[in-house]
């Protein structure tokens, strides 16, 4: 068995662990809904030119293959 002095060992430890998280979570800044707007829109415009790129290569890669075969 778990002497007292193991018990109150861990509950000092958990005590301090959730005391660090409500520490962490006091230094979370949350964006305002101008910037979440900006990152969205640049999010969105990223994957489509991306996926511009893929299609292009994809369609470079058929007609080359294509070609060969």
């Amino acid at each position: 068995m778990e002497s007292e002095a193991q018990k109150a060992s861990l509950f000092e430890r958990i005590k301090g662990f959730f005391g660090g998280v409500k520490a962490e979570f006091s230094k979370i800044i949350f964006p305002n809904q101008e910037d979440l707007k900006k990152s969205t829109i640049v999010v969105l415009v990223a994957s489509f030119i991306i996926s511009l790129l893929i299609l292009i290569i994809d369609t470079v890669f058929k007609f080359g293959l294509g070609f060969i075969l």
